[in-house]
């Protein structure tokens, strides 16, 4: 098949959506199937031929975004040219509303996949009050959709509690086979760097990967690691925070406020690649986030035998379970407090082995060929109905007049 992958953002801009659609690719590439990725273009960028870039409104913005230009004609000429079997579509909105316009001009199925809650995300923009409206714009543009994809089965639920009325099929990030062979020597190093030479079996070390940005509730952490200290005679352990965002002054006055500052790490952008050797040089990785739809740092984290501990949320129910591969608690601080003082007490190397098991469901080739026999069903499913969408329709849609 010749698949067509297309974004509002992607490497070297680094995020979630960018990696799980890395990650498809890459799979589906391996398994014969032609991936061309549409994405916009950055001040710095990869090159590679299986990736068409088109132009940017802005470049450089928070944490090297770009703000893409949907318009751009190389879209669909570029997309006449590489007569595509199949359009699979990131985001419902921009780049969403030209894959809608191309699928039915050139009568092309159109798959998407629901990544994000946006509704968690609009106190970016002040617009508290357009929450309702989130869903019925899902709906709206899940219309003309052939299929549509959820990372978990609760994201599922939702989609259908909405009113989409697309087939909805859960398809997750796959993890690659790399993400279960850490290197063992750089996770001792990272050890021994964070917790010191004469402490290291009397301090625990725990790691956390998110972006600093409010929505991932980092401030929770905080709170309940500084009730931790509070209640010891000593501190006891030192949390690594991997990540950027806007939140990161913010976090550093609140860890200072906190008396935290010796114990709160904040190690900024990690490569994708030595992640993997932060989380095995831990002895648990902490989640706050409420905002995930599936959590893909969790499986990179049960992948090399580091169990989780996390807030019960989307995306993070799916996941974890609880003395298995890990624990959940409530969003409570001092629940999630309680819950670090037991599993720490006992013996939480006996979740390591259940966390290595669930992440090995993820695994990369599988994913990608669940996404390929889903195609073919939209192929085979799909029926061109004249819906007189027209580039005035694609600029009245991406204008937000519905």
């Amino acid at each position: 098949m010749k698949i067509a992958m297309m974004t509002n953002n992607y490497l070297p801009f680094i995020g979630g959506v960018p990696i799980s659609i890395q990650r498809l690719s890459d799979g589906l590439r391996r398994e014969g199937h032609e991936v061309t990725i549409f994405a916009p273009t950055y001040k710095e960028q990869l090159h590679d031929h299986n990736i068409i870039r088109y132009h940017s409104l802005i470049k450089g913005i928070v944490n090297g975004a770009s703000v893409p230009d949907s318009f751009d004609k190389r879209i669909e000429r570029e997309f006449v040219k590489g007569d595509f079997d199949v359009i699979h579509v990131h985001h419902p909105m921009m780049i969403g509303w030209t894959a809608v316009y191309l699928s039915r001009k050139y009568h092309v199925p159109l798959v998407l996949t629901y990544h994000t809650r946006y509704e968690q995300y609009l106190h970016y923009i002040k617009a508290s009050c357009f929450q309702s409206a989130v869903p019925l714009y899902m709906r709206n543009y899940m219309r003309f959709c052939d299929m549509v994809f959820a990372p978990t089965p609760l994201m599922q639920e939702y989609l259908y509690q909405i009113g989409c009325e697309a087939p909805v099929h859960v398809l997750p990030t796959g993890i690659s086979d790399d993400s279960f062979r850490a290197d063992e020597d750089i996770a001792s190093a990272l050890r021994l760097r964070f917790l010191g030479e004469c402490n290291n079996n009397q301090k625990f070390l725990f790691c956390t990967v998110a972006r600093l940005a409010k929505e991932k509730n980092l401030e929770f952490l905080f709170h309940v690691l500084a009730a931790r200290k509070e209640a010891g005679n000593e501190s006891d352990f030192c949390l690594v925070l991997v990540g950027e965002g806007p939140e990161e002054k913010h976090l550093r006055k609140l860890a200072a406020r906190l008396d935290l500052e010796r114990e709160i790490y904040f190690a900024g952008c990690v490569s994708n690649e030595q992640i993997k050797n932060y989380c095995r040089a831990s002895d648990l990785f902490l989640f706050s986030s409420l905002s995930e739809t599936q959590g893909i740092v969790l499986l990179e984290a049960m992948a090399v035998g580091t169990p989780v501990l996390a807030v019960r949320a989307t995306g993070v129910s799916d996941i974890v379970v609880s003395g298995v591969n890990g624990l959940m608690t409530d969003v409570s601080e001092t629940e999630f407090g309680e819950m670090l003082d037991q599993v720490l007490k006992g013996s939480h190397r006996q979740l390591e082995q259940g966390a290595v098991d669930t992440a090995r469901k993820y695994q990369i080739q599988d994913i990608a060929r669940c996404a390929a026999d889903y195609y073919k069903a939209a192929i085979a499913a799909h029926e061109y109905t004249d819906t007189g969408i027209t580039e005035n329709f694609l600029l009245h849609k991406i204008s937000g007049i519905l």
